[in-house]
């Protein structure tokens, strides 16, 4: 889903091309057992997805050569393994995102890496650890990077790597609406749209793994039949076309478990008004995207008379309210990977492509009906 943001909020966008600028000058090739002292006097270079200007990503997007100093005290060496390419990063490259890095930038925002080596000073992690960026604006589209500890959290590498790539936005995003807004519990019921998107197949996965109903709500397409009963083999309990929110019959689905108590809208417009009309009394929607590029509309009636709630969620600046205190994100993780490796949350469908490959990825990426997520395998 393509999100269009018209105002930036200028401290998170200072905090984000801080983070970007530190990033951009550390990257670096490490060669053999040199020592941190001869590291300094030699220059070292990286493979970089990088953009000089906003734009078009054909067309500002390039592999290049990124120089990047040696590790600080506080400093780890990191090897990428995979990253993929979201919306999101779409979007900063455009340059329409609510938090922009300063230029030149290397892209990517998600992704998981390997350490290959610690400053001297570092006591959090250790060579061989998987880690993925603990927020927005590292820039992941590279082959190897030198990051401060801080700026990472290590993930265990008993789990899929495509899996550890993909963990740190869609599935955090579900995992934080299905537990922060409304109290669910197992038999109740979540209505969303955008099902098949990569948030949508984690939050059918994740309320699955709770007992939670969902009702899951694509765009009809060719292969509507394969994609709907994909989406139920990993949990879905309805998979229905967005026209069929218009039809009374949809309303028989209710007849056996009960009203939606959430509503989880990643389309905006007719979509999410429609969302709206199956939530119960005092029933909660909550946006996180707006693919349609339209405003959502509530109609009068759900705010008076059935004391609907509506609001925002953004991942980011969830992560960025727990930065001082670790723990909620590490327990969130930690769950997450407990239920990958009980196989009841799966990373989505990949596509693995080199950087090298990277205007084709793209344009795959930015297709309307795209079926598989595109991700770098450095």
């Amino acid at each position: 889903m393509w999100l269009t943001f018209h105002t930036v909020c200028l401290g998170s966008r200072t905090a984000c091309r801080r983070s970007v600028a530190a990033a951009l000058s550390k990257c670096s090739r490490h060669r053999g057992n040199v020592s941190l002292l001869s590291q300094s006097a030699a220059a070292h270079t990286c493979k970089a997805l990088q953009f000089r200007n906003h734009g078009d990503p054909s067309k500002v997007v390039q592999l290049e050569e990124v120089d990047l100093p040696p590790i600080g005290e506080k400093d780890v060496l990191v090897k990428m393994l995979a990253a993929p390419i979201n919306p999101s990063d779409i979007n900063m490259i455009q340059g329409t995102y609510a938090i922009l890095p300063d230029l030149p930038a290397v892209g990517g925002n998600e992704g998981v890496a390997q350490v290959v080596e610690v400053g001297h000073q570092v006591t959090s992690l250790k060579t061989g650890d998987w880690v993925i960026p603990k927020d927005a604006g590292l820039g992941t589209w590279r082959t190897e990077a030198v990051l401060a500890e801080n700026d990472v959290i290590s993930l265990p590498n008993d789990i899929p790597m495509l899996s550890a790539a993909t963990l740190g936005v869609n599935p955090c995003t579900a995992f934080r609406m299905l537990s922060d807004f409304v109290d669910l519990k197992p038999g109740d019921s979540v209505i969303q749209n955008a099902a098949n998107s990569g948030v949508g197949q984690a939050v059918i996965q994740i309320a699955a793994a709770r007992g939670i109903n969902t009702i899951n709500v694509i765009r009809d397409r060719p292969e509507f039949t394969q994609l709907s009963d994909r989406l139920n083999a990993m949990g879905g309990t309805h998979v229905i076309k967005e026209e069929a929110l218009r039809r009374p019959e949809t309303r028989e689905l209710f007849k056996t478990f009960p009203k939606p108590k959430l509503a989880l809208n990643g389309v905006g417009g007719k979509s999410a008004t429609e969302l709206l009309r199956y939530l119960q009394f005092g029933g909660s929607m909550v946006t996180y995207g707006g693919m349609a590029k339209q405003p959502v509309t509530v109609p009068v009636s759900a705010l008076i008379f059935k004391d609907v709630k509506v609001q925002g969620f953004w991942v980011t600046q969830w992560k960025r309210d727990h930065s001082s205190d670790g723990r909620a994100f590490r327990a969130m993780l930690d769950e997450l990977c407990q239920l990958i490796r009980q196989g009841k949350l799966t990373a989505p469908a990949c596509t693995e492509v080199s950087l090298k490959d990277f205007n084709k990825a793209l344009d795959a990426a930015m297709q309307s009906f795209t079926s598989a997520k595109q991700v770098f395998i450095m």
